[in-house]
């Protein structure tokens, strides 16, 4: 998870203003807050994360994204996070609209459904499986829509949304994403970084 805050702090330029998205307790705003010089403001659904995150000294409002996005003026920031929560919403692509709406430029992280280990415990436990990203049941998981680098990827490309940046993690390790090695990466990395705008 430190490893994906630091890619996250390198994508944001300094003196920024910058949304998190469904932010949980703060965790990532704290780390951004501390190693970046930027503005830093979060929205959450959950009224116990809100005050875990007002006790931390973070600024957060209390809403759900899916709605509340919608009251922000647009270009309102330079960059919007959203950290392993996009398969949680309703409507991911009205979410994504919105987060490239409000912000110049957004980070979208998700964990990667087609990611080696997870196709090779469904193969062969036939049971949906359980990872350090996708740690819950089937039956009390927040995700709604799984996707995979690759869904993520394309998505972006049949939408004409511009992936400034797209990259893979593995064991702490980074890699670059592109047409060409997309397959393999779809397959051995467990989490997908995106720096996307319009």
């Amino acid at each position: 998870m430190k490893q994906e805050f630091k890619i996250i702090s390198d994508l944001i330029e300094k003196n920024t203003r910058v949304l998190d998205v469904g932010c949980g307790d703060g965790i990532l705003m704290e780390y951004l807050k501390y190693n970046k010089e930027i503005d830093i403001r979060g929205i959450e659904i959950s009224k116990d994360n809100v005050q875990k995150c007002l006790s931390k000294g973070l600024t957060v409002i209390e809403g759900d994204a899916e709605k509340d996005l919608l009251q922000f003026p647009d270009s309102s920031f330079d960059f919007v996070i959203l950290s392993q929560t996009l398969q949680a919403f309703l409507n991911p692509e009205i979410v994504i609209k919105e987060l490239l709406r409000v912000g110049k430029k957004a980070i979208v992280t998700i964990p990667n459904f087609g990611f080696w280990k997870v196709r090779l415990h469904l193969l062969i436990k036939g049971t949906m499986p359980i990872t350090k990203n996708l740690p819950d049941e089937w039956y009390n998981t927040p995700n709604l829509h799984m996707c995979t680098i690759k869904d993520f990827y394309n998505f972006c490309e049949n939408r004409r949304i511009k992936l400034d940046n797209s990259l893979a993690l593995h064991n702490e390790k980074i890699s670059s994403i592109n047409k060409l090695n997309l397959n393999i990466k779809n397959l051995s990395a467990e989490l997908g970084i995106f720096l996307i705008k319009n």
